[in-house]
């Protein structure tokens, strides 16, 4: 078992999930971010007043899957989520060792 994370612009997040339901990627958790990297933070105007962030905000996209099923969805979220700007996000892969659903306490692949 694997667990996928994606980190991708905003602007993306639609293209990518539509491209992950389409190789059939039933479930993943979405949470919103902030990171520092290569791209520098902007300068945001909100109800006239600016704002420096040092800070930009990003989508993380976690994914539970077959260890098989990896490529396949990193290759996916690269071509739906490519911009070829700076800041176009990272994807990180780690391995689980054990899943367990709750509502039925069934374990690892019958529970994604």
């Amino acid at each position: 078992m694997k667990k996928i994370e994606a980190i991708i612009r905003l602007s993306k997040f639609e293209k990518v999930r539509d491209a992950l339901a389409a190789i059939g990627v039933r479930f993943f958790t979405l949470s919103e971010v902030k990171g520092f990297g290569l791209q520098a933070g902007k300068k945001m105007t909100y109800r006239g007043s600016t704002y420096d962030s040092d800070y930009i905000a990003r989508l993380q996209l976690e994914i539970l899957c077959a260890g098989e099923k990896v490529d396949e969805i990193i290759d996916t979220i690269v071509s739906a989520a490519r911009t070829g700007e700076v800041g176009d996000g990272k994807i990180i892969v780690t391995d689980v060792e054990h899943i367990v659903r709750i509502r039925t306490s069934e374990t690892n692949a019958e529970a994604i």
